[in-house]
């Protein structure tokens, strides 16, 4: 029955990451589309200012001869073209996404019923089910703020950590060591993983808001389909709001990790290599909110930090755990 579930999960995972693929070009696909919307915008924009120009110079001719003409609106002058709000690409890569994301979640469910226990007790299955869980925010946080233009990085992100996962980290379930036999691993290593989603999606954000402040600034980069986002302030408060919640997560989990080390080796803090780096990321993210909250940092600064926090947090997950030796070996296995 085991070996059953197992396959089961493993067929799920594949399956995900096949159609996260799909999802991911149709993402792309989107990206392209308003790359091409910018463009015909923008040429017909510039149609416009020359018939507006055309029309005054009429105008004067007209009044300079002393008759009269009529200034008419052209269409193209009212302004960029509007840019549809749910294009058929993006419809359908975020179907895909779901769909991916269900699949997902089953060989989450699979691999635990498989184990007799929560599938985050090594790489590969946190992996899986923190993976899931960053998909699982960013569909979430739809219902509150349209960020559909990350689903490339997203969906990009999570296939190619399901690769490596299932690829250089996959093992067969196994007994839990005694010091993960304790409920503080539902606890401390669930909400770990739901604020690496939030971490994930501000990192996005802010890669946005690097590229989209240098198009403002006129600098060289010539990327239409920024034309169509929001603009660099805007996607720097969105990346601000969710890197606080994903903050106020790790600051538990790093209380719960404390406690549950407490329980399991007689101490609260010991300066294991793991809870070092757990430090560490607390301690990135805690400046970014200060530095931005009181000192005015703002802009790419701000930016900047947000992507060395969550680039903080994969280091903390594949360098420390592969090569760094403490108490937390085992999650490496």
């Amino acid at each position: 029955m085991t070996e059953t579930l197992v396959s089961y999960s493993l067929i799920a995972v594949y399956s995900a990451m096949a159609i996260y693929t799909f999802a991911f070009i149709m993402f792309a696909v989107d990206l392209a589309r308003r790359s091409a919307e910018s463009s015909d915008a923008s040429a017909a924009s510039a149609t416009g200012l020359a018939t507006a120009s055309a029309q005054q110079a009429s105008v004067m001719q007209a009044a300079s001869s002393g008759g009269t003409a009529t200034l008419t609106a052209s269409p193209a002058s009212t302004g960029d073209a509007a840019v549809s709000h749910s294009p058929k690409s993006l419809r359908i890569a975020m179907a895909l996404t779901v769909i991916a994301w269900v699949l997902h979640v089953s060989a989450v469910i699979f691999r635990g019923v498989a184990a007799g226990r929560v599938p985050w007790a090594n790489m590969f299955e946190f992996t899986l089910t923190a993976t899931a869980l960053i998909v699982g925010v960013f569909l979430l946080v739809q219902f509150w703020q349209d960020l559909r233009f990350l689903g490339s990085f997203i969906t990009g992100f999570a296939l190619l950590a399901l690769g490596v996962g299932t690829s250089s980290f996959y093992v067969d379930v196994v007994p839990l060591p005694p010091a993960l036999q304790s409920a503080w691993l539902v606890i401390h290593v669930f909400v770990a993983s739901l604020s690496t989603g939030f971490f994930a999606l501000a990192a996005g954000l802010s890669v946005v808001q690097l590229m989209q402040s240098r198009r403002e600034a006129g600098k060289a980069l010539k990327l239409r389909f920024l034309d169509t986002l929001p603009a660099a302030d805007r996607l720097e408060t969105l990346a601000y709001r969710l890197t606080v919640v994903g903050f106020v997560m790790w600051t538990f989990t790093l209380i719960a990790g404390a406690v549950w080390a407490e329980r399991a080796w007689g101490r609260y803090w010991g300066w294991d290599t793991k809870e070092v780096w757990t430090f560490i990321i607390w301690t990135i993210y805690a400046g970014y909110i200060h530095a931005r909250a009181t000192r005015g940092w703002r802009g790419s600064r701000s930016a900047w930090l947000a992507i060395v926090g969550f680039a903080a947090v994969i280091f903390n997950f594949t360098v420390v755990n592969l090569f760094f030796k403490g108490l937390h070996a085992y999650s490496g296995l």
